[in-house]
C-alpha cells in the first residue's frame, strides 16, 4: 500500500472520531438532536443510541467484524475502485510469498483452469483454420476461383478472404449491448479476423442515429432503430426493458436470427438486470454478458447445390477399368520380362549385364557365345513381342564343357564311330573307334580348341586294329581239305584259296600301317592211316603245297612258316565235311607282334 492510501485512511479515520465526539456533545444537549441524527443516518432513534454505545466501547469484538466486512466490501466495491486499488498490492505481496515459499500451491490451483481454457482456445483456433482451408480448397480450382483471384489482386485482399465473402450467406461480426436509457456501451463482443473501431464510438453512433430520427420525423421516444443497411453491413437493433442488443451483420441474414438475439437479450435481463438498473457508468458488472454475446456471432456458409454426378461417376468407373487393365498387363508383362531375365541368365554361353525400360522398349545388354541359345527363341517363349525386346549381346568364348566339345567335334571331325565329351576338368574323352590317321591328327590338333587341358583315348580303339583282329580270326577259321593220302584238294576245295589270298594280303597291309609284324603257321595234317614217318611228310606236303600258291599270288611269305603235324592235331568231327571221317587238312595260325616299329 503506497503513503498516499494511507495518509487518506487515517485523515478520514481522524474524521470519523472528530464527527462522532461532536455527535455526542450535542446528543447530550438538546433532544431535538436525536430526530435529527436518525433523518442523517436513516435509522430510528433507538438504533442510533445503540449504534453509539458501540462506538463509544473501544472493545470492537471480531465476529462483529466478521460479520459486517464481506457486505461492507461489496457496497465499498460499488461505489468506486479504491478498495480493488488498495488490495492490489497486499494481493501481489501474497502471490508472491506464496510462490517463493511454494511454487506447486498456485500451479495446482490453476491447473483445473489452464488446461480447459487452453484447449478450448486451441480447438477454436484449429476450427477456424480448418475452416478456412476448406473453403480455400473446395473453391482453388473452381471456375470462379480465376474472377476471385483478379478480385484479390484488385483489392488488395487474400484470395482467402474474397472466397470468404463470396461464399458467405452472413456472419456477425460484432454484438454491442447498450444501456437503453444513457446510450452508453455496456459490453461489445467482435468475431475473430475482424477490424474494429472504437465500440464505444460505435454505440454512441448508433445512439445518435436514434435521436436523430426521433428528433426530425416526430417519432416516439418509445420507438427504438430497429435495423440500418450499409452495403453488405446490415444493423440489426433487438431492444430489452433496459438494454438492447445491436448486431454487425455481413450478408443476407435470416429472419430466424432475429428470435437469437432475443433470447440473448433476455438472458442479459434475467442474469443481469440489477446490475443494468443500478448502472452508473461502471462496466465491470458486465463482464458476464460476453457469453451471452458470443451466441450471436454466427456464420452461415452457401451450401454447394446438389449436383447429378452420374457422369462423373461413370467417367471416373471408365477411368478406374482402364488403369485396372493397363496395370494387370503391365504387371503381366513385367511378369514376363522377369521370367525372361530369369530363363535368359539359366542359359550356358549368355551374360546378362545391364537392363532397362524405355519409351516401350525392353533394352538388354550382354555377352553371348556364338555356340549358344537365340535370345529371340526365348522371347517366344515367354510370350513377349520380339519388336519389344532389343538385344545388344558382345561375343566372347565361353568354357562350358558343352561348348568346348561342340568346338572340339567341329574342328576335329570324328568318325561316326567315335564319341567326344569334355568334362567339368577341360578333359576331352574320346570312346569308341577311328581310323589310326585320324587319332594321329586328332593327337595333334586337340591343343588348338579352347578350354581343352588334355586328350584322353584310352576308351578309344583304331579301327584298322579292330580289322586287323577280324582278319586274323578269319584266316585261323580257314580250313583246306584234302583226298585221303595225296595233296589232291577236294572237290570245291581250290575256290577258297582266292578269299584266302584276298584276307592274307589285308592283314599283312593292315600290319603294315599299324607297324606291326604279322607270322602266319601254315599247318599240315593228316589222318591215323599208314605211318607216322609218311603222314608227317605228307602234312608238310599239304602245307607247302598251300605256301606254293601264296607265293604265286605275289603274297610275300617269308614270315611264313609251314609245319606238319601229322595227326596229332585232330579235327573235331563237327568240322569235317560230312563224308570225311578223319580230318586231312591244312589249318593257319596268325601270330601278331604288338611292338611297334
Amino acid at each position: 500500500m503506497n503513503n498516499n492510501s494511507q495518509n487518506e485512511i487515517e485523515n478520514k479515520s481522524s474524521k470519523t472520531i472528530k464527527n462522532k465526539n461532536q455527535i455526542s456533545e450535542l446528543s447530550s444537549d438538546n433532544s431535538e438532536l436525536s430526530e435529527l441524527r436518525s433523518l442523517l443516518l436513516g435509522l430510528e432513534p433507538s438504533k442510533v443510541k445503540k449504534l453509539y454505545e458501540r462506538l463509544d466501547n473501544p472493545q470492537i469484538q471480531s465476529e462483529d467484524i466478521s460479520r459486517l466486512l464481506p457486505e461492507a466490501v461489496i457496497l465499498r466495491s460499488k461505489q468506486d475502485k479504491q478498495l480493488s486499488e488498495a488490495i492490489v498490492s497486499t494481493l501481489e505481496e501474497a502471490i508472491q510469498a506464496s510462490v517463493k515459499q511454494d511454487e506447486n500451491v498456485l500451479s495446482e490451483a490453476f491447473f483445473p483452469i489452464i488446461g480447459p481454457a487452453a484447449r478450448k482456445a486451441i480447438s477454436a483456433s484449429l476450427d477456424e483454420m480448418m475452416q478456412s482451408l476448406n473453403q480455400t480448397l473446395e473453391h482453388s480450382l473452381s471456375p470462379e476461383s480465376i474472377k476471385w483471384r483478379l478480385e484479390a489482386q484488385r483489392t488488395g485482399k487474400s484470395f482467402a478472404e474474397i472466397i470468404l465473402l463470396r461464399t458467405l450467406v452472413y456472419r456477425v461480426e460484432q454484438a454491442f449491448l447498450i444501456h437503453k436509457k444513457t446510450g452508453l456501451l455496456l459490453q461489445h463482443h467482435v468475431a475473430t479476423q475482424v477490424g474494429t473501431q472504437d465500440p464505444a464510438l460505435v454505440s454512441a453512433m448508433l445512439t445518435a442515429i436514434q435521436d436523430f430520427v426521433q428528433d426530425s420525423f416526430g417519432v416516439e421516444k418509445t420507438d427504438v432503430l430497429q435495423s440500418l443497411q450499409f452495403g453488405e453491413l446490415t444493423i440489426w437493433i433487438e431492444e430489452g426493458p433496459h438494454a438492447l442488443i445491436a448486431g454487425i451483420i455481413r450478408g443476407k441474414p435470416p429472419q430466424e436470427l432475429k428470435l437469437l438475439f432475443q433470447d440473448v437479450i433476455e438472458k442479459i435481463h434475467l442474469h443481469l438486470s440489477q446490475e443494468i438498473k443500478d448502472f452508473t457508468g461502471e462496466t465491470q458488472p458486465f463482464e458476464a454478458s460476453k457469453h451471452y454475446l458470443q451466441d450471436c456471432l454466427t456464420i452461415q456458409y452457401k451450401s454447394p447445390p446438389k449436383k447429378n454426378y452420374t457422369y462423373a461417376w461413370a467417367f471416373l468407373g471408365a477411368i478406374a477399368i482402364a488403369i485396372g487393365t493397363w496395370g494387370f498387363f503391365t504387371i503381366r508383362e513385367q511378369l514376363r520380362w522377369s521370367a525372361y531375365l530369369t530363363k535368359l541368365n539359366s542359359q550356358p554361353g549368355i551374360i546378362v549385364t545391364n537392363t532397362k525400360h524405355q519409351s516401350g522398349k525392353y533394352f538388354i545388354y550382354g555377352m553371348r557365345d556364338p555356340l549358344a541359345i537365340n535370345p529371340n527363341t526365348l522371347t517366344q517363349q515367354a510370350n513377349l513381342n520380339p519388336k519389344t525386346v532389343v538385344g545388344q549381346w558382345k561375343p566372347y568364348v565361353s568354357l562350358e564343357p558343352q561348348f568346348i566339345t561342340i568346338r572340339a567335334k567341329e574342328l576335329l571331325q570324328p568318325p561316326k564311330t567315335v564319341s567326344l565329351q569334355v568334362d567339368s576338368s577341360g578333359i576331352l574323352h574320346a570312346t569308341g573307334h577311328a581310323p589310326h590317321q585320324w587319332l594321329i591328327q586328332a593327337k595333334k590338333s586337340w591343343r588348338f580348341i579352347p578350354g581343352v587341358t588334355q586328350f584322353q583315348d584310352k576308351n578309344l580303339e583304331e579301327t584298322e586294329l579292330r580289322e586287323l583282329k577280324l582278319y586274323k580270326q578269319q584266316i585261323e577259321q580257314q580250313l583246306i581239305f584234302f583226298l585221303e593220302g595225296t595233296i589232291e584238294f577236294l572237290p570245291s576245295e581250290s575256290d577258297k584259296l582266292p578269299d584266302l589270298v584276298l584276307t592274307i594280303k589285308k592283314i599283312l597291309n593292315t600290319a603294315k600301317l599299324l607297324g606291326k609284324d604279322v607270322h602266319i603257321q601254315i599247318r599240315g595234317h593228316t589222318n591215323e592211316n599208314g605211318e607216322a614217318q609218311q603222314n608227317l611228310l605228307l602234312s608238310l606236303a599239304r602245307a607247302n603245297k598251300i605256301l606254293s600258291y601264296l607265293k604265286s599270288q605275289g603274297i610275300n611269305t617269308s614270315k611264313f612258316k609251314i609245319i606238319g603235324l601229322s595227326s596229332s592235331l585232330s579235327l573235331q568231327p563237327k568240322l569235317a565235311p560230312a563224308n570225311i571221317k578223319i580230318a586231312r587238312r591244312v589249318s593257319f595260325k596268325v601270330f601278331i607282334d604288338n611292338t611297334q616299329h
